[in-house]
């Protein structure tokens, strides 16, 4: 491929594009409120139809956090897909499927915040963003902010891995 790196942005752009459809559009309401619940620090869900309540622990959030990295996962898979032919660039399926690999272990480790167990937060914590990854003031969400630096950081990663041996239609 003689043009690497113009497939590297264009797999970028696309990926970055459908995590946001993926985290913002695709995910459903449960899946978002129940993802980070466990057994210690169980997570109570109204249901915004019938308001009826239900209390879930590990695994429901286990559950609702594999359900919404598929979800993630299929929609860049999806568009990056799309907009890759669209654009004539063919991607090699091995380097395909590693580049969602990554995303989708990425994904799922960072957002499965259980409170103080959470890797996000031990790493915010570890490196000195502890009270930044708390911060919920002012307009600012920490942990929103780490959580999608997180995603660019490893969507890049997995953008690189995704051209690996592709081609031009």
């Amino acid at each position: 491929m003689t043009h690497r790196p113009a497939t590297f942005a264009a797999l970028l752009g696309l990926t970055r594009a459908a995590s946001a459809l993926g985290d913002f559009w695709i995910q459903n309401d449960f899946c978002a409120r129940v993802k980070g619940a466990s057994d210690d620090h169980p997570v109570t869900y109204q249901d915004p139809d019938t308001k009826a309540e239900s209390t879930h622990g590990t695994a429901d959030g286990r559950k609702a956090c594999l359900t919404h990295c598929l979800t993630y996962v299929a929609t860049q898979a999806i568009v990056a897909g799309a907009g890759a032919r669209a654009l004539g660039i063919r991607v090699h399926p091995a380097a395909a499927a590693a580049a969602l690999a990554i995303s989708f272990t990425t994904h799922y480790a960072a957002d499965r915040r259980v409170p103080g167990k959470g890797l996000l937060e031990k790493i915010a914590t570890k490196t000195g963003k502890g009270g930044f990854y708390r911060l919920a003031d002012f307009g600012i969400n920490g942990a929103f902010h780490l959580d999608s630096a997180w995603h660019h950081g490893w969507e890049t990663v997995a953008a690189l891995v995704a051209t690996t041996k592709a081609t031009t239609r």
